[in-house]
């Protein structure tokens, strides 16, 4: 079993694609079209490789949940890279800063930034391939 794709909600397509073309430039747009939504039109397209993609449609309004709070809703989500430098540079080259330095440990280190419609993006970059050293919990 494996987790095919996610389907966000966005407020402008380009500009999250701006954000994660520059995270991932391996991914492409798959497909997309237009649809409507319990009466709203939106426009939708699939960014990602053969096996795994995320889902945008630009219907969004509001905003996302307070990151800082216990409020329900995503707080995060990961991707493994295997040069977490070369992420932060592309991102920092396409306007976007890094939130939060994270673990910095001796077999994994990680970042966190906000895409431009407020969701939390982990990236993680393993130093080891042994599961025990990847996943130490204290």
């Amino acid at each position: 079993m494996y987790l095919e794709h996610l389907n966000i909600v966005v407020k402008d397509l380009q500009q999250t694609l701006a954000f994660y073309r520059a995270a991932m430039p391996h991914w492409r747009v798959r497909g997309g079209g237009e649809s409507t939504w319990y009466g709203v039109p939106r426009k939708w397209l699939h960014f990602g490789d053969d096996n795994h993609y995320l889902s945008f449609n630009d219907s969004g309004t509001g905003k996302v949940r307070e990151l800082t709070s216990n409020e329900l809703g995503v707080a995060h989500f990961a991707y493994v890279v295997n040069d977490l430098d070369g992420v932060i540079g592309r991102l920092n080259e396409a306007g976007f800063e890094v939130r939060i330095w994270g673990g910095n440990e001796p077999h994994a280190k990680s970042v966190y930034f906000i895409d431009p419609n407020g969701y939390e993006v982990e990236f993680v970059q393993y130093l080891t391939d042994i599961p025990s050293e990847r996943n130490i919990y204290q």
